[in-house]
Parts: C-alpha cells; sequence; structure tokens
C-alpha cells in the first residue's frame, strides 16, 4: 500500500475564543501578544485556544481567567470569522464580555490597554481582527459611546 502524504495546504483551523470586554463606558481592553507568538508584537483582543471537550464559552471564561484574571460575569456573542493566514487557519469565536468580576492585569507579562472605540483603528492588530473592530465601532456606535 503506497503512503500519502496528506496534503499541506489543507490546514486544520484553531479554534479561538475570543473576548471583546468592555468597560461599560466605551473603553475595551486589549492586549499586546508576546513577540515570539504568531503574528507577535501585535494587539489582539483577549482569548485563546478551545480545548478538546470545552464549549466556547467554557473557554472565553478559562482563558480570561488565566490571561487575564478576571471572571466573565456577562457575555454574549458578537461574531464568528475564519482566517486564513499564510502559515495558519484560524476560527475566531468573538463574544462580547459586558461584565467581569477582578481587575485585569498581563499575567503572562503581556501589555494591556484600554482603548476608546476610536483609538482602535491607531493600533496594529493581526488582519483577522479588523472584522472584529468593524463590529465593536457598530456596538459601541449603538450604544451611544
Amino acid at each position: 500500500m503506497p503512503n500519502i502524504e496528506p496534503d499541506s495546504s489543507a490546514r486544520r483551523r484553531v479554534h479561538v475564543a475570543v473576548g471583546v470586554i468592555s468597560d461599560g463606558g466605551g473603553g475595551i481592553l486589549v492586549s499586546r501578544r508576546a513577540e515570539h507568538a504568531h503574528q507577535g508584537g501585535l494587539w489582539e483582543f483577549p482569548g485563546g485556544k478551545v480545548e478538546m471537550g470545552e464549549t466556547v464559552q467554557q473557554a472565553l471564561h478559562r482563558e480570561l481567567l488565566e490571561e487575564l484574571a478576571i471572571e466573565v460575569q456577562e457575555c454574549e456573542p458578537l461574531l464568528t470569522i475564519a482566517h486564513d493566514y499564510a502559515d495558519k487557519s484560524v476560527l475566531l469565536d468573538v463574544w462580547w464580555v459586558g461584565a467581569f468580576g477582578g481587575e485585569p492585569h498581563g499575567r503572562e507579562g503581556q501589555p494591556l490597554r484600554w482603548v476608546v472605540g476610536a483609538e482602535l483603528r491607531s493600533l496594529d492588530f493581526p488582519k483577522a481582527n479588523e472584522a472584529i473592530i468593524a463590529a465593536v465601532e457598530e456596538k459601541l456606535s449603538a450604544k451611544g459611546n
């Protein structure tokens, strides 16, 4: 039987739970990716990989606790984005976090920053985050922020 190698272009998509964390007054929390990480040095909305057997909400709660030391109290789906980079494919499951407990801080040493919606466009984000920024602007505009 011949040994058939899988097509290298058929990458498995990494499923990521992403939190757009709002302070309730128009501020959105962003964090800076570590230089050694995929898309390193760019700003992002916090979150991480959905593990086997985990729901997206469970992953979001776990990741934000691990990364930021906050406990999600209220969240709702915002949008889902499938994006292919040259070296990786991602499925971003993005949630609006409207309430949380604790004071966010970068537990992994990552810088954090509260920004108002208009400031998001001045920061460098991974390409897949463009749709998130547009959705955040729309949501903030609808709320009058």
